[in-house]
């Protein structure tokens, strides 16, 4: 196993970049467009933190950082940090203040900026997945889904690239909802967009679409923490006890 394959890189020696005459040869599964291209980095939060973070130690994670060892011969421009703010459970009244804390420790970021999306409660029925008495029971549940993520990442990286703003786009995600606009970007627009796959499966979707697709390893994460204790415009604050 050569370097960047044990580093993370899916081998896609297979799959040249899509873009324009004269295409180069994805080496090592790694498309590059020349030395330090400009890039942005599309973080989908949720898609971030249930793939590699929760129930981690990581959660504490410097996304600058994080995106330095990831991505060391790019340059990187920003990076867009998408999420939406969870309210608190039953079962967990303090959910809401970690995430504040944390969006908090992101803002000390220079480059860094986050889009909101929302989310949507609702109660539904739905049948048991179980049932010894042979007949279908159903029970009342509470449907939390959240909205707009994936939707905000797609239009500012497409946004981006009709602005000219990058030549790698570079996405911190494993939902195939965007893969059109993948191909969009690369196809029509020229540029390269790469996968970093928070997730222990890929998605075929992207990987057949994407210019190179490289799998988040947990020495990067643990490497790309924040100090513990943070300082911004309004004081000190510390990263949550639980974490």
């Amino acid at each position: 196993m050569d370097n960047k394959n044990a580093q993370g890189y899916h081998d896609l020696r297979y799959h040249p970049c899509r873009f324009g005459a004269g295409r180069e040869a994805a080496k090592g599964g790694l498309c590059f467009a020349g030395p330090r291209s400009r890039t942005i980095v599309y973080i989908d939060g949720f898609n971030l933190y249930f793939g590699a973070l929760k129930g981690t130690p990581h959660r504490w994670l410097d996304v600058s950082k994080f995106c330095s060892l990831m991505l060391p011969g790019n340059d990187v421009q920003a990076i867009k940090y998408f999420t939406a703010l969870v309210t608190p459970r039953p079962d967990d009244p303090q959910q809401p203040i970690r995430q504040q804390t944390y969006l908090r420790a992101l803002n000390t970021l220079p480059g860094l900026s986050i889009t909101l999306g929302h989310f949507l409660s609702h109660v539904v029925t739905m049948p048991l997945a179980r049932n010894c008495k042979g007949k279908t029971e159903y029970v009342r549940v509470i449907r939390t889904e959240e909205k707009g993520s994936d939707v905000n990442l797609a239009v500012h990286m497409l946004n981006d690239a009709y602005q000219n703003r990058y030549d790698i786009a570079v996405i911190v995600s494993n939902d195939s909802d965007l893969v059109e606009a993948i191909r969009i970007v690369t196809m029509e627009l020229g540029k390269r967009v790469g996968v970093l796959n928070p997730h222990r499966y890929p998605s075929r979707t992207l990987l057949a679409h994407a210019t190179f697709f490289k799998t988040i390893r947990k020495g990067v994460l643990q490497a790309s923490q924040f100090n513990p204790i943070l300082r911004d415009q309004h004081g000190e604050f510390h990263k949550p006890d639980s974490w």
